[in-house]
């Protein structure tokens, strides 16, 4: 009878061990079977903050996900790493991811507080749940935790796991990462931390929100002096310097780095940026975009859009407009080189985003002028050739009707030379000029200098009736003082990865648009227009400049684009809707002041040049009115360059 009883225990002590084993490998397998891969961490990038540098190493913007700059540990201060280790993590270096009397420890606390009022996980189990797990709290999700905290350990070292962890921990305000913290709370690179410093981002991670220095100041140094206090008792730090610590004032100022200095420019940018290289690595990739922005020119253009754009504000007042919103664009080019050097899209970014300056396709009037004028040169006529400013009837094409154009302010002047009408903005000689030469040959060297835009094949084009936009108009402008060569603008100098890599470098799009004659030529007629003509306002003393007004139907748009030797500028003012600025609200009236203002800046420190005078080109004086080639020692007439 006791054989046949032990004969049951032990089978029943068998069958007992198996189903308690099966249990346990089947909850094994269950908290295992979905676990990643560990090994994943080798090739794993945590996503870094791009930033977009100005020409002179200013940051423009950071572009980020999460806002991260992942740093070695080795550039980290010891009193922080100390610091964070006191707080979270006291015996990191002794336990092999998880710490059994950490646990024993808040498991005897929470049974007397009858809940659950402290935590257990080591930073190894805290890096694999910001890793690879969710925030639930449940039995399920701590075993996993524990598991994946145990592999860690055995893959990699300490310092590896430290130095990760310290990389991947956020701190409220949308830092993460101790570097991006020190830069978001104290405006100072990581290794320029002092002690107290340290002790209040290693006391922020337990809850970013509650002891961000930014949300609460007054909890986050009481926090803080808690952090020092247990490095004094644990002879981390000395009590001097514990002392030295506790008046360290604790302020909610951000750091103002990060701001975007330039919007529009950097939304041009941002979407140049997406379509090459996709907005993954955009934003996570760490990048360093180096620009042809100037920031202090930036700040000077967008300083006289707000100034002016004010003073025709109160004079759209005064003048009782029901309608008064009035915008502004301006682009400034490097002639050299094509870079963009400032770029205004609109008075204000936050209201309204839409880029006056690449985007809107405006009627530029007679802004457009210079360009028929320039494909007149390039075909043989000189700045003396006479036109007519008599009353005229067109035809238009296929239809019996006529087109009579004005002039402004509805008078003739009789016959004059080329160079006279575009001073003056003449209508009917430019119309008469465009009918000579065909409006196909007009558009399709357009095309040449730049003009992208559709432009319209009839004869008020010579009126700038086409839309186009203010970046292409102004970099059309910039083919004459840069001896006939047209240069797509960009803004982008180079794109470097998170390592310094060269990842892409410009290269300028560019080619001949016309003759470097002809822009010699082109450039001295429109410095006749500055000179004698409708842009005198214009004027900066002590330097060379040249540029057309324009001014649409009604004064709904108001132009002037000018240039100096090495800078080609272009300014647009007008309203959304397309209805008037007010009467007498021209280009000149309007838009010179800004572009005045912004030029003496971008002039003020660059030395005095001249435009380019080509050894097959002569100046010779001539009659304004009639033409007639003067005496070179005649003291009557205008000087003007010709071909030899």
């Amino acid at each position: 009878m006791r054989k046949i009883i032990r004969k049951h225990m032990k089978t029943t002590i068998i069958i007992a061990t198996c189903v308690v084993c099966g249990i346990m490998t089947g909850g094994f397998i269950a908290l295992t079977h979905d676990l990643p891969q560990i090994r994943a961490l080798e090739s794993f990038k945590p996503s870094a903050v791009t930033r977009i540098y100005s020409s002179d190493g200013q940051c423009l913007a950071e572009l980020f996900v999460e806002k991260r700059d992942p740093v070695p540990l080795k550039l980290m201060p010891q009193y922080l790493t100390k610091a964070l280790l006191t707080t979270e993590d006291r015996r990191f270096y002794n336990h092999n991811g998880i710490d059994f009397r950490g646990i024993m420890r808040a498991a005897l606390k929470d049974i007397i507080k009858r809940k659950f009022v402290e935590g257990a996980s080591t930073i190894t189990q805290q890096l694999a749940k910001t890793l690879f797990l969710t925030h639930e709290k449940t039995f399920v999700r701590k075993g996993k935790e524990a598991i994946l905290a145990i592999q860690l350990e055995r893959r990699y070292t300490k310092d590896e796991i430290l130095e990760l962890y310290l990389n991947q921990i956020y701190f409220g305000s949308g830092a993460y990462g101790v570097q991006s913290a020190a830069m978001m709370f104290f405006g100072k690179q990581i290794n320029e931390l002092n002690l107290a410093e340290c002790a209040l981002l290693a006391a922020m991670p337990r809850a970013p929100s509650l002891y961000s220095p930014l949300a609460n100041p007054k909890l986050a140094k009481k926090r803080r002096n808690i952090v020092l206090m247990v490095m004094k008792n644990k002879n981390i730090i000395t009590q001097s310097e514990h002392d030295a610590a506790l008046q360290e004032p604790v302020t909610g100022r951000r750091s103002n780095r990060s701001s975007v200095h330039a919007p529009y420019f950097v939304e041009y940018v941002k979407k140049r940026l997406e379509k090459d290289f996709g907005s993954a690595l955009l934003y996570k990739g760490g990048l360093k975009i180096e620009t042809t922005l100037s920031l202090g020119l930036q700040q000077a253009a967008i300083e006289t859009v707000e100034i002016r754009l004010a003073e025709l504000e109160k004079r759209m007042k005064s003048a009782k407009l029901s309608v008064i919103d009035p915008q502004a664009a301006l682009i400034c080019i490097d002639v050299a080189t094509g870079g963009i050097i400032a770029m205004v899209g609109g008075k204000n970014y936050e209201k309204s985003r839409f880029n006056r300056a690449t985007a809107a396709r405006r009627q530029p009037g007679s802004a457009f002028k210079p360009i028929l004028y320039a494909c007149a040169v390039e075909s043989g006529y000189e700045q003396n050739h006479i036109l007519m400013d008599t009353p005229a009837a067109f035809s238009h094409r296929g239809n019996k009707s006529t087109w009579q154009p004005k002039n402004y302010g509805n008078t003739f002047k009789g016959e004059m030379t080329m160079r006279k009408a575009l001073a003056l903005s003449r209508n009917i000689p430019a119309v008469r000029l465009i009918e000579a030469l065909s409006c196909e040959k007009v558009i399709e060297f357009g095309k040449k200098m730049g003009i992208k835009s559709k432009l319209s094949a009839n004869l008020s084009l010579s009126l700038g009736t086409s839309g186009v936009t203010l970046t292409e108009l102004t970099a059309a402008f910039a083919v004459f003082p840069n001896r006939g060569k047209y240069i797509r603008p960009y803004g982008i100098v180079s794109v470097k990865d998170s390592k310094g890599r060269m990842l892409w470098k410009v290269n300028p799009e560019q080619s001949i648009a016309m003759s470097r004659a002809g822009s010699a030529i082109m450039a001295d007629m429109l410095q006749a227009v500055v000179i004698e003509g409708t842009g005198k306002k214009s004027k900066i003393e002590g330097h060379y400049v040249a540029g057309k007004t324009g001014t649409t139907n009604n004064c709904k748009d108001a132009l002037y684009v000018g240039f100096s030797p090495d800078i080609a500028t272009g300014v647009w003012v007008g309203q959304d809707k397309f209805i008037t600025l007010g009467k007498k609200e021209t280009g000149s009236k309007a838009a010179i002041p800004i572009w005045k203002d912004f030029m003496q800046a971008a002039l003020e420190k660059r030395e005095v040049e001249y435009f380019d005078i080509p050894d097959n080109v002569i100046q010779r004086r001539f009659d304004m009115v009639n033409g007639h080639v003067l005496p070179v020692n005649s003291a009557k007439g205008i000087s003007g360059l010709f071909r030899k």
